[in-house]
């Protein structure tokens, strides 16, 4: 370890409880201009440290403090490859210091691995845990996500080198994937952000705007309901004898009255009205066994 390593080191541990009474987020300054081993090994001898400590103790809060700060370069390095997801930099930074933090306090000593190789895979799945969980309009499976970063990457490639608009296919050929699997993220994309509902179209210049998305959308047809009732009710109306179905194609078809249909077939009204309201409700409890 170089001298300015050193030195670094043997001031973050004082001697007695008195001298390491400091705030919780005070920290000391980090030595400017140190080489990555420098640095490397200095971190782990403060993480070393921090495990032959009491945890909830001044002198453990404060190696741990300067731990994080020793170490916020290496949440920079990472928040980097996210800055043009369209979040402030500064929340991904305060996210990645999140995985940073998780890193410190689940090292351990006898791995034998670099401190940098457990803290990166931390603070890269923190961030995107962060860009899973909130940015995206319609929560979609992770898989579908990471989907998207690649299609978009090879989207990108290909129109580089002059495919305008490529396919499922071609964009499955061009990742490796399953175009079935690749269909599916084109779809699972449009959940990333939403529109308002409101929001005007714009069908020309930005000066020609009318109407909104919300007269896009359709409505109810009632006479769907109504063909659909009418496929439901055949088979059972060809199961009615003839006098039946020429009640009902008077009643309902040529919508005559009661009267003129007793007139008609030689009946009162009050045997006409008996015998609707028998065969329609037969065709009624019908319909509801089959629903």
């Amino acid at each position: 370890m170089s001298e300015s390593a050193t030195t670094a080191a043997t001031a973050a541990f004082p001697t007695s409880a008195r001298a390491c009474a400091v705030p919780a987020r005070t920290a000391p300054a980090r030595p400017e201009r140190m080489a990555p081993a420098d640095a490397r090994q200095l971190s782990k001898t403060f993480l070393l440290r921090l495990r032959a400590l009491d945890e909830g103790t001044d002198e453990y809060q404060y190696v741990r403090n300067t731990l994080i700060e020793m170490n916020l370069s290496l949440v920079r390095y990472v928040a980097r490859r996210f800055i043009r997801r369209g979040q402030p930099f500064d929340d991904i930074l305060q996210v990645g210091t999140i995985g940073l933090i998780k890193a410190i306090d689940r090292w351990r000593p006898g791995r034998n691995a670099e401190f940098t190789t457990l803290a990166v895979p931390y603070i890269d799945g923190e961030i995107k845990r962060f860009f899973r969980d909130t940015t995206w309009a319609v929560r979609v499976p992770r898989r579908m996500q990471e989907m998207r970063i690649e299609i978009a990457r090879a989207r990108e490639q290909l129109e580089a080198d002059g495919v305008q608009e490529p396919s499922a296919a071609q964009l499955a050929g061009h990742i490796g994937a399953d175009e079935g699997e690749v269909a599916e993220g084109l779809v699972a994309c449009n959940g990333y952000d939403s529109d308002s509902l409101d929001r005007p179209l714009q069908t020309g210049g930005a000066a020609e705007r009318t109407g909104s998305i919300t007269e896009l959308l359709g409505s109810d047809d009632p006479a769907l309901a109504l063909a659909e009732n009418v496929q439901a009710l055949k088979p059972h109306l060809a199961e009615l004898n003839e006098r039946e179905r020429t009640l009902l194609q008077l009643r309902y078809g040529a919508e005559m009255t009661q009267a003129e249909i007793g007139a008609e077939l030689g009946l009162s009204q009050m045997h006409v009205s008996r015998l609707l309201a028998r065969l329609c409700g037969s065709l009624r409890e019908q319909l509801l066994a089959e629903a």
